[in-house]
């Protein structure tokens, strides 16, 4: 009995700072989503309304939500077309190999997001270093429109999320079984079979993962589509912190904060449910 006290007295505090911290802010978020905006940019009424999640059903929000959508699947395919092989082949790499190529990947993460947003606005605009490059080689006459576009915000996500899915997929393959793809191969599978039957079935709950965390936090980083969209790209988190700044209407921004975390815990619920062991091999 006194292990068991002992044990409860250790996991009181995580439990604390959760219902504080996480589970508070949610109900309290949820609670806001009901409630009233006065309309004069001064708060709310306690005054339950369907209003705020009616409100999403405008034309103009669901085209928020779909070019939000678009962006984080064009995101996540680029990300794991270009992750998924650096991961795989960083864990092929000698231990020296491993250990620069950790560095060079964690090196960014040292300097602000934000500082190395406007280092790519150097770099994209008319005058920065790529339409230089190009223009010096040859291949264009006049310089491309690049900043404050769609593949602008397109390249601004894979720079700042391609490391989750690296480090997700390197994770996954540095723990396989080689042994499994040797024995593909002596019983005739060709290395191109032998990846699909064997490693990706292997490496896949590294390469969902990193899925999960390319798609989720593309449909919120709106000071991506600020920086280098330069407001022609609205992702519901930008809808959101307009509505908490300039819109001054908490109550539907708590509702699009709702519809958003619902969605999210969806995908997180389906890749549990896609990652379970029981699960992956009915995959295959």
């Amino acid at each position: 009995m006194k292990k068991k006290n002992r044990w409860w007295l250790l996991i009181t505090p995580l439990y604390l700072f959760t219902l504080l911290f996480v589970l508070g802010p949610m109900i309290y978020m949820v609670a806001v989503s009901f409630a009233t905006n006065n309309g004069d940019g001064y708060g709310f009424r306690w005054i339950f309304t369907l209003d705020n999640y009616r409100k999403m059903t405008d034309p103009v929000y669901l085209q928020c939500f779909v070019q939000s959508f678009e962006l984080a699947f064009a995101t996540t395919i680029l990300v794991t077309l270009i992750g998924y092989p650096f991961g795989y082949f960083m864990a092929k790499l000698s231990e020296k190999g491993k250990k620069r190529m950790m560095f060079l990947i964690m090196v960014p993460f040292w300097t602000s997001s934000l500082i190395r947003l406007y280092g790519w606005i150097i770099i994209l605009q008319a005058k920065g270093i790529l339409n230089g490059v190009l223009k010096a080689l040859g291949l264009i006459d006049k310089p491309l429109k690049l900043l404050y576009s769609y593949p602008a915000v397109l390249i601004g996500m894979i720079y700042a999320l391609l490391p989750f899915m690296i480090l997700a997929v390197y994770s996954s393959v540095e723990k396989m079984d080689w042994a499994l793809v040797e024995a593909a191969r002596d019983l005739g599978a060709s290395p191109f079979k032998a990846f699909l039957t064997v490693t990706l079935k292997l490496t896949l709950p590294g390469l969902l993962s990193g899925v999960i965390l390319t798609f989720i936090p593309s449909m919120g980083l709106f000071f991506i589509a600020d920086i280098l969209g330069g407001n022609k790209i609205v992702l519901v988190g930008s809808l959101i912190q307009d509505q908490l700044t300039r819109g001054s209407n908490w109550p539907f921004a708590a509702a699009l904060a709702v519809i958003l975390t619902i969605l999210t815990s969806l995908m997180i619920f389906f890749y549990r449910k896609i990652t379970h062991v029981k699960d992956l091999e009915g995959l295959f």
